[in-house]
């Protein structure tokens, strides 16, 4: 089964087929990430460039690895390499709270 990272998509980014969106989601430090792909990417939803954003969006990714932070929260690492995703700066690799993950697209 996949694993997803919820996200939002907050901006139309433009026109070409199949539409493409920036979505952002915020990583376990706080630091908030833009990855900008087609809509199908991130949704099965209909979006369209006169669409309202921000909307519930997706980013498939692979588990890495799993620790607890000193409050004892899980922090999940996770990598968008393998489905060729990255950030506006090229990142990859990811730490997140486990609950801004979910399998399967449900």
């Amino acid at each position: 089964m996949t694993t997803y990272i919820r996200a939002q998509m907050v901006r139309w980014e433009s026109d070409h087929y199949p539409g493409f969106v920036e979505c952002q989601f915020t990583d376990a430090l706080g630091r908030t990430w833009n990855i900008v792909d087609k809509v199908p990417m991130f949704t099965l939803a209909s979006v369209w460039s006169d669409s309202q954003l921000p909307q519930p969006a997706v980013i498939a990714c692979a588990i890495v690895a799993k620790r607890q932070d000193k409050a004892g929260r899980e922090i999940v690492e996770v990598s968008t390499a393998k489905v060729g995703m990255e950030a506006s700066d090229g990142t990859t690799s990811f730490e997140l709270f486990a609950e801004q993950l979910q399998d399967g697209l449900a």
